[in-house]
């Protein structure tokens, strides 16, 4: 699966707070920025996996230009039927 996301870290007293813009509920904290980084990707990856299993919709990066093509490309890295 080939999604693209926006991470945003955060210098916080004990490290750092890593956060993925376009899926808030995708937090994590490290030491440093290299390890909160792994956690960070570790937890998106943990969060796409739990929706995938619950046959919850992922958030996906809005584009200005959302095509067929694009929409269908998407469904199959989800592992969905095509749906448009």
């Amino acid at each position: 699966m080939n999604y693209q996301y926006t991470a945003k870290y955060i210098k916080i007293p004990s490290g750092y707070m890593g956060q993925i813009i376009e899926w808030q509920e995708v937090v994590t904290e490290g030491e440093n920025l290299s390890e909160c980084r792994l956690m960070l990707e570790d937890a998106l990856k943990e969060m796409i996996l739990a929706y995938q299993q619950q046959g919850k919709i992922i958030p996906v990066k809005k584009h200005k230009i959302f095509d067929r093509i694009t929409a269908n490309q998407i469904c199959k890295q989800a592992g969905l039927a095509k749906k448009f």
